[in-house]
């Protein structure tokens, strides 16, 4: 059974019913559907005060990460020649011991307050755990600092974006390439949330790293300049390994730091290869004049401490 609308014509419900809508809808033809058009996948962006610099580093990290499956941000500065890469610099990841620079930055700055020099005991936590990954002397730096003096310093470095892991689990911390970069900038020149001497203390645990633990960003660094790092791995069922190495390089006419970070990698193995075709890309397009043989090549077994998560 049919039921009219008294009074009103199709035509004209038609066309009330568009113009409700803001839209002018064709009389006689079948309203079409448009297809969601997919956000285009984000792009390497480079700038640089040397001339042809940035293009030749957009166009060689794009290479280096042509085919690679994963989610993967980079973060790269070289103050000598105002270079600046970044990709997907907002995206966040589980930071695994990256994290660990950060404990060690907040311990100096909390240090620094009150004049104090560390003690004995927490110089020997701070060199295992930036040295050697030592997961339980994190721990226990992580526990004396305590989420209100993290927090506080995330504040003063202005690292906004990053968010403390909660539960004691400092593991998954929240960070993006975008904080690891300010983090290393505070590292690696004069400014006044670090000292100096706390800056020279992190630049020499980092430059001790045990050498199974010196891949990553390192790779492809020309021999004579200074490596300083700090990497991170960690598994889980969402996303896969993730997999990261920030670094700080000086040397060969430049003072430059890398930030890449990765996750939805089907092996470390996988991960570690990743971060190394980026990093070789950077160290041969900021120091193209030295020799293959005289750069480095970190150790094909990569190692890494295994960070305690909640199953998951």
């Amino acid at each position: 059974m049919t039921h009219p609308v008294s009074g009103i014509s199709r035509r004209a419900r038609v066309l009330s019913a568009g113009l409700a809508a803001g839209v002018l809808v064709p009389l006689g033809t079948a309203a079409i559907a448009t297809p969601a058009v997919a956000a285009p996948a984000p792009t390497v962006t480079c700038t640089s005060a040397q001339a042809g610099l940035a293009a030749k580093l957009t166009k060689d990290i794009t290479a280096a990460l042509k085919n690679r499956k994963g989610t993967i941000a980079v973060g790269l500065h070289d103050r000598t020649t105002k270079t600046t890469c970044t990709l997907r610099s907002g995206t966040a990841f589980d930071s695994a011991s990256v994290v660990k620079a950060t404990v060690l930055a907040a311990l100096l700055w909390d240090a620094k307050k009150t004049e104090r020099k560390l003690t004995e005991r927490e110089s020997d936590l701070a060199y295992a755990m930036i040295t050697t990954s030592d997961n339980a002397a994190t721990s226990t730096l992580w526990r004396q600092l305590g989420p209100t003096k993290i927090k506080a310093f995330l504040k003063a470095a202005d690292m906004t974006k990053t968010v403390p892991g909660s539960g004691g689990y400092w593991g998954l911390t929240r960070i993006n390439t975008a904080d690891e970069q300010k983090l290393l900038a505070l590292i690696t020149a004069k400014n006044a949330v670090l000292s100096d001497n706390a800056r020279a203390y992190m630049l020499k645990l980092m430059g001790k790293v045990v050498s199974s633990q010196r891949w990553g960003t390192p790779a492809g660094a020309p021999s004579g300049v200074a490596i300083h790092v700090k990497n991170g791995w960690l598994q889980r069922s969402t996303h896969g390994w993730r997999v990261h190495s920030i670094g700080a390089f000086k040397g060969g006419g430049h003072d430059y730091t890398i930030s890449v970070l990765t996750h939805g990698n089907s092996t470390m193995n996988y991960g570690v290869a990743t971060i190394q075709g980026v990093a070789k890309a950077i160290h041969k397009d900021l120091t193209p004049q030295a020799p293959a043989a005289g750069r480095y090549a970190p150790t094909q077994t990569p190692r890494e401490a295994f960070v305690a998560v909640p199953g998951a």
